[in-house]
Formats: structure tokens, C-alpha cells, sequence
């Protein structure tokens, strides 16, 4: 409030009373530390890559035919093996120099049927079995029958099964007559005749094979019925020369 006062000059002048003061401010409030972000691991000093050293093939290629031949001669073992064909006995099926695959597997779940191809092995029913050659003879036909090639040491035969365990079999009138019946042949040369032989009953656990080549052929006829256990396998299928590939 402004009050008049007057001086000896007659001049009037203002009278101002002190600005109230109110409360003081607020102290600031203090800023929040700025986050700053984490910084990331530095990543480990790597060296120059190295270089695994590669073997030089002439190194390793022992390995690998070792490694080839343990294969070879499992399957030749257990599933399947080749066979060279050294006679003219299954003539017109099988010729000189053909080459049949014959698997193992089937024989292990039945027994050899009527008209199945066998392999079976020379000794054991008349037949001496040859005596074995030297250790590289040896080492060399394994070699070879791994893949069917003929080796100087026993040769396996090949023939056809024609009666099981039980039958009577005979020929008579230039055919084959099994318990009394005429059997159909149509894989023998128009032109074959059989000659006469039996009536022969075949034994328990053997079986009666003949060749396709009857007027050439040495089998069951000769050296009689063959053991069931002998039997190496089925041959199915001829697989050389590429000409004569087919089922059997």
C-alpha cells in the first residue's frame, strides 16, 4: 500500500513497503544415471585355420582293397556268389563259359524244389575231394571265385533238381517219370532223350539232379542221389555274357 507523504518542497513522492517474500523453491531433483549398455565380449582371438594333412592315396589303397575283399567274401559267404560254368552238362540252359549268379538265402527257409538249378559241392557222395594246393593257389582262387572266374581247385557242380526226398523217379519211353507221372521239361532241347534208368526212390535228406544235356551229362543217374546238405545255393539268374543274360 502506497501512502502520500509531502516534503518541505510541496513535492508529493511515493512510499513502497518491501516485496513480500514467499517459501523457497524446491531444490532441483537429481537426474537419473543414463544407462548406458553393456558392452559385449570381444570375441577370442582366432589363429590361421589349420589344414588336416590328407593321406596320399598310395597310402590308403591297401586299406581300401582289404576293406573290398572282407565285402566281397561276406557276401560270397552269406548271400550270393558267382560260378563259372566249365562243362557243357547243362547244355542249352547253361554254355561253356557262362556266368550264374547263385544266392544262399532261400534254402535256409525250405529245401530244394522240383526244377531248381543247384550248385552243389563235389565231395561227399562218390566223389574224392581234390587235395589242396599251395597257399598262393590258395589265396589266388579265392580271388578268382569271388567274381566267378574258374580256379584250379575243386569244381562245385551245377545240374537241375528233378525228385525230393520220398519220390520214385524213372526214365523210361526217352522222358523222366516222377511217382508215376510224365513231368513237363520245356528248358530241355527239343532234340534230348533220356535214356532209360531206375525206377530209383530217393532217399530221406537227398534229392535226385540231372543235367539239361541228358545224352552228355554226369549226375544222379551215375553217382545216384545227391545230400540236401550239400547244396551251396540257387543259381536264378545268368549274368555273363551279356548275350545269354537272362532268368533261369
Amino acid at each position: 500500500m502506497e501512502d502520500a507523504e509531502t516534503s518541505d518542497t510541496g513535492t508529493a513522492r511515493a512510499h513502497t513497503d518491501p516485496p513480500r517474500q514467499g517459501p523457497p523453491p524446491p531444490p532441483p531433483l537429481p537426474e537419473p544415471p543414463s544407462e548406458q549398455p553393456a558392452a559385449a565380449p570381444e570375441p577370442p582371438v582366432e589363429g590361421p585355420p589349420t589344414e588336416k594333412r590328407k593321406r596320399p592315396f598310395w597310402v590308403e589303397l591297401p586299406l581300401l582293397v582289404v576293406i573290398a575283399f572282407v565285402v566281397a567274401l561276406i557276401i560270397k559267404t552269406f548271400l550270393m556268389q558267382a560260378f563259372y560254368i566249365p562243362s557243357g552238362s547243362m547244355e542249352a540252359t547253361l554254355a561253356i563259359g557262362d556266368r550264374v549268379l547263385v544266392e544262399k538265402i532261400s534254402y535256409r527257409f525250405h529245401e530244394p524244389r522240383r526244377g531248381d538249378v543247384v550248385v552243389f559241392e563235389r565231395g561227399g557222395f562218390g566223389f574224392e575231394a581234390e587235395e589242396d594246393g599251395s597257399f598262393f593257389g590258395d589265396i589266388t582262387d579265392s580271388f578268382k571265385g569271388l567274381f566267378g572266374f574258374p580256379t584250379g581247385g575243386n569244381q562245385d557242380f551245377i545240374k537241375r533238381v528233378i525228385a525230393i526226398e520220398g519220390d520214385a523217379v524213372e526214365g523210361r519211353q526217352g522222358t523222366v517219370f516222377v511217382n508215376g507221372e510224365e513231368i513237363s521239361e520245356p528248358y530241355l532241347d527239343p532234340r534230348v532223350v533220356t535214356s532209360s534208368f531206375g525206377p530209383t526212390e530217393v532217399p530221406d535228406g537227398m534229392m535226385f539232379v540231372m543235367g539239361d544235356n541228358r545224352m552228355n551229362s554226369e549226375d544222379s543217374r551215375s553217382f545216384g542221389a545227391v545230400p540236401v546238405d550239400s547244396v551251396i545255393g540257387h543259381a536264378f539268374v545268368i549274368v555273363w555274357p551279356f548275350s545269354n543274360i537272362g532268368g533261369l
